[in-house]
């Protein structure tokens, strides 16, 4: 998986120019290669220096990613990993379902999603619940950033608190904290409070509200 990762981040960060990656990371193709071919092992060190170089989040060589199909315009956005770094895996209540990948060109991506840490960060979450109703439903796609791991902003995000999961708007209040806001009017707003197990592990850049005909 971890040599998948790197393959796919040196497409999608780096146009597959072997010369620009040593260039931005100072991390020599030669020794690369030498992972590829598995005359070296990609071990922890090896891994850890490649996050900070790449400025990527603790854990990214080791779960999946986004992947750039060779021989093809397609690029394939798989679902966000929820069980990977979770023990047992994150709690996401009411989730009817999943979208395991969507198949885009390299023009949506840059029409469509202006703003993002690297391409190699999109993931796919399903939507669950009830409690964000009037920006998306359950089973609607959202589209994420997990290269965002900070509320830095204002803004929707993929968190969880303990081992569950949440979509929300995240609203930061001076002297207070972090105000969780539901879309749903029937939820009511809540604190998350400094002594909660919090993670932010993504920013929801777009959703898609469904309709049944």
């Amino acid at each position: 998986m971890r040599l998948d990762t790197l393959e796919s981040l040196i497409d999608a960060d780096y146009g597959g120019s072997a010369s620009r990656f040593e260039e931005k990371t100072e991390i020599r193709m030669a020794q690369v290669n030498q992972w590829f071919s598995g005359y070296r092992a990609l071990r922890d060190k090896a891994v850890k220096r490649l996050e900070e170089r790449t400025g990527k989040p603790e854990g990214y060589f080791d779960v999946p990613h986004l992947k750039i199909v060779k021989n093809s315009n397609d690029v394939v956005i798989k679902q966000f990993d929820t069980g990977s770094s979770m023990g047992n895996g994150l709690r996401l209540v009411d989730q009817p379902g999943m979208i395991k990948s969507w198949a885009v060109d390299h023009e949506w991506l840059r029409v469509n999603v202006k703003h993002h840490t690297g391409a190699s960060n999109l993931c796919i979450v399903t939507g669950f619940g009830d409690s964000m109703l009037g920006m998306f439903n359950p089973g609607d796609p959202l589209l994420v950033d997990r290269g965002v791991t900070t509320c830095n902003f204002d803004g929707v995000y993929f968190f969880r608190v303990g081992d569950e999961g949440f979509i929300k708007r995240l609203q930061r209040i001076p002297g207070e904290g972090v105000l969780v806001i539901s879309e749903n009017t029937k939820y009511r707003d809540w604190t998350i409070k400094p002594d909660m197990d919090f993670e932010v592990l993504a920013k929801v850049l777009k959703v898609w509200e469904s309709k049944s005909f």
